[in-house]
């Protein structure tokens, strides 16, 4: 069995690729463009390497499926924090520029400048990709009446509207200011580090990719580096006393999407006779101006755009069907409908295998499975809920849902047999030897809105908003 790295993807590649090379471990593809997720070492044989998003490398190791990885500090601290296994050991932080998170607010008038600010304030809203760090900080501060809100990503956009408190990747207070936030406390700073499955460590011969990674020298390898790790407060806040009560608010509020959804948005919104200044082809910022009166932009994930109409923190929102769909099969009392289908932004959510697996069907892959006596079928996806719908419905014998964030088409057939994914034209299915097996649900661009909608004024201009969408999406089909 080959020696297994886990390396990441994303804005930390090229510097780990860099780093690989100095320390005689060039890999082939890492980052050229490549949408393969499946590695070699040049002149080298006997390693197996895959490429992850960050958040999935300390869980890939926990559970053995790793036996070495390269990840940043934040992603380790927040699967220990949560589970503290003793499977998953930190070996030594890595000679890379460092990283953070910071606890932050939004500079209002009334907002706090430092943790003492929080003393009197209950039930604060804490925002973060990592909620359970979040959770820690919360615990450890003694906040009371507090609430997680776990978000995909732009954490930095939710204060002071949509929370109190965010808690933001930052290397120092200079970038949570540039991300128009307040630092209050630095949870956590260091470098990227290589992290081991302890079981391998002790059973396995890991020299050839241990030795050269453990002899580089550098920034990040000086005791006091290796110490960092999670900075709890010290002190915890006072107690205080009820909240104040937030004011609700008369505008009717849209939330836009950022990422790959965003070209197709604009298109909707100019076909809608809308435009927001900070909001097109070329970028967008997270509060385009409106021009719209009683109307009110903001620009966050598509997946987060289902619980936040259904907390009542939006009243319209662009996003996926499949973001709805995922949302519904973990919430089915959920308020937030679709309300328009704006079109475009099309592909299927899909059954995937690999190429070598003789099925073209989902029948013909149980069959399979079943004559190798295989006890429990592994099902990967960014679609939990959808996935797990998905193997009750088929009637799968025993099954195993694996949550991931991503570089998803890597892990069949090594690390899952079958993956929910979605499919545009197939490319990146063959560039990593894979197919579909059953193509299940199509997803467009939808537009969402809560129920019971609002009444008077601002239910007036919602039901104006939703009608032109209506209307716009009716031309888009029509070709008009």
């Amino acid at each position: 069995m080959s020696l297994k790295l886990a390396l990441p993807g994303g804005q930390l590649a090229r510097p780990v690729d860099a780093l690989l090379t100095r320390a005689g471990l060039a890999v082939s593809g890492y980052t050229d463009g490549s949408r393969s997720y499946r590695l070699r070492l040049s002149e080298r044989d006997g390693v197996s390497l895959r490429v992850f998003r960050e958040k999935d490398i300390p869980i890939q190791i926990a559970l053995g499926n790793y036996h070495l990885g390269i990840c940043g500090l934040a992603w380790v601290e927040e699967q220990l924090v949560r589970y503290p296994s003793e499977a998953l050991v930190m070996l030594r932080p890595l000679p890379l520029s460092p990283s953070g998170l910071h606890v932050a607010a939004a500079p209002t008038s009334r907002g706090p400048t430092s943790l003492a600010d929080l003393a009197g304030r209950r039930g604060l809203r804490l925002v973060s990709e990592f909620p359970d760090l979040a959770e820690a900080f919360a615990l450890a501060a003694r906040l009371p009446a507090y609430r997680i809100l776990p978000v995909w990503g732009a954490a930095e956009a939710y204060p002071p509207e949509d929370a109190d408190l965010a808690v933001v990747s930052a290397a120092s207070d200079e970038e949570v200011i540039a991300q128009g936030l307040v630092p209050l406390h630095r949870l956590l700073a260091g470098p990227p580090w290589l992290i081991a499955h302890r079981p391998s460590l002790q059973e396995r011969d890991l020299s050839l990719l241990l030795g050269p990674l453990m002899a580089l020298e550098g920034a990040g390898w000086p005791a006091e580096s290796a110490g960092a790790r999670v900075e709890l407060p010290a002190a915890p806040v006072a107690a205080g006393s009820a909240p104040a009560p937030r004011p609700a608010s008369g505008r009717v509020r849209l939330a836009l999407p950022d990422g790959h959804q965003q070209f197709n948005a604009v298109a909707i919104l100019r076909a809608a006779g809308l435009s927001f200044a900070g909001y097109d082809e070329k970028g967008w910022v997270r509060r385009p101006a409106s021009s719209v009166a009683g109307l009110e932009v903001k620009v966050i994930r598509p997946q987060d755009m289902p619980q936040q109409v259904a907390l009542g923190n939006f009243d319209l929102a662009i996003s996926g069907r499949d973001c709805l769909l995922e949302h519904h099969y973990r919430f089915p009392a959920s308020p937030v409908v679709e309300a328009v289908d704006l079109g475009g932004g099309e592909f299927d959510l899909s059954a995937v295998v690999s190429q070598d697996l003789p099925a073209e069907s989902l029948a013909q892959a149980m069959a399979i499975w079943r004559a190798e006596g295989v006890g429990s079928v592994r099902v990967a996806s960014e679609f939990p809920a959808i996935a797990d719908n998905y193997a009750r419905t088929n009637r799968f014998w025993r099954y195993q849902v694996i949550p991931i964030s991503g570089a998803s088409e890597g892990f069949v057939p090594e690390d899952a047999d079958l993956l929910i994914e979605g499919v545009q034209t197939g490319r990146t299915l063959e560039e990593n030897n894979l197919k579909t097996i059953d193509r299940f649900f199509h997803s467009t661009t939808c537009l969402l809105v809560g129920q019971p909608q609002a009444s008077g004024r601002k239910g007036k201009l919602l039901a104006q908003l939703i009608e032109r969408f209506r209307e716009a999406a009716g031309r888009r089909a029509s070709g008009g």
